[in-house]
């Protein structure tokens, strides 16, 4: 491995991107703990953020020498689709009229489930809802998860619980989108040029994944049982008193943005005719997670910059593992760069086996719960879910330890029931 200069950088930055990454939780006690300067501090503790920063960074600093030209081109040869589509469907998906008919379905299962209607509920979103996104995608069913789960479960919960039902939600989200081949980031990043379909996702894949879910879901259910029944009857909805007419009219656009999902500027058409409609109906609305789509956009689009310049050593790397091997280097890997930047990676090199492809793509959604930045949706769950943990901030650590119990369900799925 023999990295230009700018390699070399970016893949320094990318590291101090890591640490800050790993860091938002300090800076936030120090907004706690220095008023002063509580602005700055807030600032960097907002994870969305530090991705995209970095990237800035570097693009001033190839612009400085190498040319303005040369880095204009490097950023304009960028695939930008997926930040743009996860800004659109987020913000989509969190509007009322969604969040409404969402809601129902939850409650409709939780009324027929043999369950106490708070462990119903708890099983509910965190069971069913992840596979949801193998057709309404990752970023959706996380929005929807997250967003339904707040106020019902995570502002009443122990610190306990919390990080166990974050690092399970994580990985249920991520592995939760393979029954289809159009759902889930890394499967997205690579369908095409490995001829994925949805009878291969869903006969290779995605029923071991239902399976990791399925337990995941119904051991945390079991364990927190005594808390969760403390909380009482969780399934009653918020969201209400928006018509059917509207609630088409949202899925509608729903799924205008999922079926348009590789055309920016089909999408993009879309959300703005979606924003139309909620500016026009204001009563049928509750306030827009604009900013929240924003941060998530910007740090996914950081990491698309940043992670363009890691083929380097992320390559080789790859390729010097076997298909036992790789498994578990994607797994890991995943936790220090996107999944769907290695699936990419993965995708460039020609001649891989079967086994060989399958093995990157399992390892790559196992590991996508591990950290905020491992799988594209996981930012957006965060940013919703972070004001109900202690001083705002999520623990990279608690985390890693939430989501390390449902990762080993994943693997033993995985492996259990190989290629």
């Amino acid at each position: 491995m023999n990295p230009t200069t700018i390699q070399a950088v970016a893949a320094a930055l990318f590291a101090l991107a890591l640490i800050h990454t790993f860091s938002t939780k300090f800076f936030e006690h120090l907004a706690h703990t220095r008023p002063a300067h509580a602005g700055v501090w807030h600032l960097l503790a907002e994870v969305e953020i530090v991705f995209g920063v970095w990237a800035m960074l570097f693009m001033a600093i190839m612009g400085v020498f190498e040319g303005f030209n040369t880095a204009m081109a490097y950023l304009d040869g960028r695939n930008f689709t997926e930040p743009l589509f996860v800004f659109a469907i987020m913000v989509v998906a969190a509007s009322k009229p969604v969040l409404q008919v969402s809601s129902a379905a939850v409650q409709a299962l939780v009324r027929v489930m043999p369950l106490p209607k708070p462990l119903a509920f708890f099983f509910t979103v965190l069971g069913i809802v992840p596979l949801l996104g193998s057709f309404i995608t990752e970023p959706a069913a996380m929005t929807l998860a997250a967003l339904l789960m707040k106020d019902t479960i995570f502002t009443k919960a122990s610190r306990r619980l919390q990080y166990a039902a974050l690092g399970a939600l994580f990985v249920n989200v991520s592995i939760g989108g393979t029954l289809t081949h159009f759902a889930a980031p890394p499967v997205l990043m690579v369908a095409a040029k490995w001829n994925l379909d949805i009878v291969y996702m869903l006969t290779h894949v995605g029923w071991k994944a239902a399976i990791a879910v399925f337990i995941n879901a119904g051991v945390l259910t079991f364990l927190f049982a005594k808390e969760l029944k403390a909380m009482g009857n969780t399934a009653q909805s918020p969201y209400t008193g928006v018509p059917g007419w509207m609630v088409g009219v949202h899925l509608a656009f729903l799924v205008a943005i999922v079926v348009f999902s590789h055309h920016p500027a089909a999408f993009i058409a879309v959300f703005l005719l979606f924003m139309g409609v909620a500016t026009a109906y204001p009563t049928y609305q509750e306030r827009l997670i604009l900013r929240e789509g924003l941060l998530v956009a910007f740090f996914l689009g950081g990491l698309v910059v940043l992670g363009g310049m890691q083929q380097w050593w992320l390559e080789p790397l790859l390729l010097s593992m076997n298909e036992t091997t790789v498994y578990f280097g994607a797994t890991a890997l995943t936790a220090i760069t996107d999944n769907a930047a290695l699936t990419y990676l993965a995708s460039t090199v020609e001649g891989l086996s079967p086994e060989f492809k399958y093995a990157v793509l399992t390892g790559a959604v196992t590991g996508g719960g591990l950290t905020i930045i491992a799988n594209a949706p996981n930012p957006a769950g965060a940013s919703i879910l972070k004001s109900t943990f202690n001083e705002g901030a999520i623990s990279p650590l608690s985390l890693f330890l939430g989501a390390l119990p449902p990762t080993i369900v994943a693997i033993l799925c995985f492996r259990l029931f190989p290629y």
